[in-house]
């Protein structure tokens, strides 16, 4: 897939770094977005194999900066063929302990970022894709899902339901753009091996939380990063409208 071009959403760490890595392994130049942290978005740039590679920044909660951000993408790449929609924040609210203006502001904010911002993301990419001399023939959007979609967040309701929303958005979006040559698809992983569980995996939770696998493991994110980089193969066009779970058969449906 040498010359194609990808864009990664919070690919500053976790499963996104991972997938901006495989990518550019199997031949993409990336642009590795970032909310903040440019200093982790530059490192991830300087690691990855292969030249051309930029960052871009900015909060998916803002429409405007958004759309900045993807033209930033397309300008520092020379196009965009696939859009990783990995970028999302999770928020803790067990809702009987969690005060009504603590409750309606946590959700506004994942919505705005998970659903919103995944939106306004993919409406900007395939604006280009359709609009440029070459067509959109080809290209991919993948977004990141979540086993919780399914199984439930009893102490993150609003990060289920914005999961669920963008499993949805994926399979009408597969329809809607199945005219253009434009695949989309999602992954719906479960635990993952991240910075942002780590803090879990190795206290009294651990143990649990790997059970939950017959495997009696979590995924590592260079597994997320392996389906991510097969759905933006051109073998995978027939996987459009599918939502893969990666969960080592920690919940099954």
């Amino acid at each position: 897939m040498s010359g194609k071009r990808a864009l990664v959403t919070g690919g500053s760490r976790g499963i996104g770094a991972a997938v901006a890595a495989r990518l550019a392994a199997d031949g993409f130049t990336v642009a590795v977005h970032c909310g903040s942290d440019v200093t982790a978005a530059s490192a991830v740039v300087a690691g990855l194999p292969g030249e051309g590679h930029v960052v871009v920044s900015g909060d998916l909660a803002d429409p405007a900066r958004v759309q900045e951000f993807v033209a930033e993408a397309i300008a520092g790449l020379g196009g965009v063929d696939v859009l990783v929609n990995n970028a999302a924040v999770h928020g803790h609210q067990p809702i009987e302990a969690t005060s009504y203006e603590e409750w309606h502001e946590g959700w506004r904010r994942v919505i705005d970022v998970n659903v919103h911002g995944t939106a306004n993301v993919t409406w900007c990419v395939v604006e280009h894709l359709r609009t440029r001399p070459e067509g959109a023939e080809g290209a991919r959007i993948i977004n990141v899902g979540s086993r919780g979609a399914y199984r439930g967040e009893p102490v993150a309701v609003a990060y289920g339901a914005s999961k669920a929303a963008v499993h949805a958005m994926t399979q009408s979006l597969a329809v809607a753009l199945a005219p253009y040559g434009i695949g989309v698809a999602a992954v719906a992983p479960g635990f993952v091996r991240t910075d942002m569980v780590e803090t879990m995996l190795s206290g009294p939770a651990g143990e649990a939380i790997r059970a939950q696998s017959p495997f009696g493991r979590v995924a590592e994110p260079e597994e997320i990063a392996a389906a991510v980089a097969w759905l933006a193969s051109p073998d995978a066009l027939w996987a459009s409208g599918a939502v893969i779970d990666l969960n080592g058969a920690s919940y099954l449906r």
